[in-house]
């Protein structure tokens, strides 16, 4: 005589094998945004100290940061770009140096995107620590620029917005 439980089990297993289960999806993960995370070095020294993979950055991009105090120095290099989706429901990683973890960003949204703005829970991480967190709203596609520690010789600014189009509703 078998139990209750070895019949529900038995009973899955069949319906297992046979196709009568489907994965439940999880709305949590629904993608409702994408981000958009980019790394600058900017230095008032030799702006070779960004390392080789820098790039140069467009004159319109370095007038908009020369254009605030904070913000001001000699030489500017795009060091690292990451675009990674935002959750419903779930934290979001941004990866922007990859293979290095050494500058990460944890996002997390608060509410629905609408398709001028998106609040979200931020962090940045830099050397797997904690450095920065923060509420931010981040207005259609203008980036939030963080002015981040100082590295190589000079300072990271990190630009975070969202995708154009990626906003809901």
């Amino acid at each position: 005589m078998s139990s209750p439980f070895q019949k529900l089990i038995a009973a899955l297993l069949f319906l297992a094998i046979h196709g009568g289960l489907h994965a439940i999806e999880d709305p949590g993960r629904t993608r409702i945004a994408e981000l958009r995370v980019t790394v600058y070095h900017a230095t008032d020294g030799d702006p070779n100290a960004a390392g080789p993979r820098a790039l140069p950055v467009p004159h319109a991009t370095s007038s908009r940061f020369s254009s605030e105090e904070r913000l001001r120095f000699k030489h500017y290099r795009q060091i690292g770009r990451d675009a990674s989706p935002l959750l419903r429901s779930y934290e979001s990683w941004s990866q922007p140096l990859k293979p290095s973890d050494e500058v990460m960003l944890r996002v997390e949204a608060q509410g629905q995107p609408t398709k001028k703005s998106a609040q979200l829970d931020l962090e940045l991480w830099l050397s797997r620590k904690k450095i920065l967190k923060m509420d931010a709203k981040l207005e259609d596609t203008k980036p939030l620029y963080v002015l981040g520690p100082e590295w190589r010789d000079g300072r990271l600014i990190i630009a975070i917005s969202l995708a154009p189009n990626s906003k809901q509703r």
